[in-house]
């Protein structure tokens, strides 16, 4: 076994034995998400590294410390890609913390989310044991599917250390267009576009303006702008790479920054403050002084949720970061912390503060 697993793991078994929290972190990118991170630092920046790249079978196999922006060079050197487009937030961004914040870029309506694209996870949960979950091909799960279960859990459950992903050939072809219209406008178009053949790979609307991206094989590409006009924009890759880093004007300043998720087909959410809109309508951010318990009364009558995603500490403590949880899935969520990680070591309180 590795001396650095090795080490982890008799740190692990430490905690748990002296009731102590250990606070998981790679390049501490995504620190802000979720609620403040608490207990004594375990690094995992140093295991790092590509295990193994099979091309030809769109598979590849990192350790979890290993930076982010190096797996996608190695990717993009092969003509392929992560196609849910992983925000970074900063350049240390790891691999494990992109599979423990479960977020996705712009193209994520179009081609799944994070959690869709793990295949396999070694990890070592909270008694300090080193597990092995899923394998290297798709169809590899009998029972529980702890892979995914991984993508989005703050690394509350389990201390992962080896990460196999399903990767995807970059496009052929890529356009953007843009059209003025309304939020309701826009809305309604997305949808109507989303029930017919149209290779559209991201979609953004704000302050009037919707943006389509279009990517694909060449023909569909041509053909989809012969159909849906618009006005071609130049310098396409910052305007969609502003909206994956949020570093577009929109995301700037100290405003509370809400991510709602809800059906597409829902209509505007008519709340205060500056809209944002995503993912073919399902997710909307919101800038702002808002009603927690409004706007997320009104996500739920929407089929969905809203979550807290940037603000200040004392905000967070006081509404909470994610929509809080129906008994039952409160009960599901102790259950798995319980299996996993019984002592409570690792991201005390990241996502709620009972477990």
């Amino acid at each position: 076994m590795d001396a650095q697993l090795k080490e982890w793991i008799a740190r692990v078994h430490d905690a748990a034995e002296a009731g102590k929290a250990l606070c998981i972190r790679g390049g501490g990118s995504k620190d802000f998400y979720g609620a403040v991170p608490v207990g004594e630092l375990l690094d995992t920046t140093g295991y790092r590294g590509i295990v193994s790249y099979e091309p030809t079978e769109l598979v590849v196999t990192v350790r979890a410390g290993t930076p982010l922006a190096e797996l996608e060079a190695a990717l993009k050197e092969k003509g392929q890609c992560l196609p849910f487009e992983p925000p970074h937030f900063g350049a240390g961004a790891t691999v494990g913390g992109m599979v423990a914040a479960g977020l996705s870029g712009p193209r994520r309506a179009a081609v799944g989310a994070v959690r869709d694209y793990v295949l396999g996870v070694k990890l070592i949960d909270g008694k300090g044991g080193l597990l092995a979950f899923g394998g290297q091909v798709m169809k590899n799960v009998a029972g529980y599917d702890v892979p995914r279960l991984m993508a989005g859990s703050l690394g509350t459950l389990g201390l992962l250390t080896e990460i196999s992903l399903k990767v995807l050939p970059l496009p052929m072809a890529g356009m953007t267009l843009r059209f003025a219209m309304t939020e309701t406008e826009a809305l309604k178009k997305l949808n109507e576009w989303g029930g017919k053949p149209l290779p559209i790979a991201a979609s953004a609307w704000c302050d009037g303006a919707l943006t389509v991206r279009l990517a694909g094989a060449f023909a569909a590409v041509r053909a989809a702008r012969e159909a849906l006009g618009g006005e071609e924009v130049a310098d396409a890759g910052a305007f969609w790479q502003s909206l994956r880093e949020q570093t577009h004007p929109f995301f700037a300043g100290d405003s509370p920054l809400w991510r709602v998720a809800v059906a597409s087909v829902s209509p505007p959410l008519a709340q205060p403050g500056s809209t944002f809109v995503e993912w073919g309508g399902a997710q909307r951010w919101l800038r702002g002084e808002l009603d927690a318990g409004q706007l997320r009364a009104i996500a739920a009558q929407c089929g969905g949720h809203a979550t807290l995603f940037r603000a200040d500490a004392e905000s967070k403590a006081r509404v909470g970061v994610f929509q809080p949880l129906s008994p039952v899935l409160a009960r599901l969520h102790r259950n798995l912390k319980q299996a996993f990680d019984p002592a409570g070591v690792f991201n005390r309180g990241r996502m709620y503060p009972d477990y």
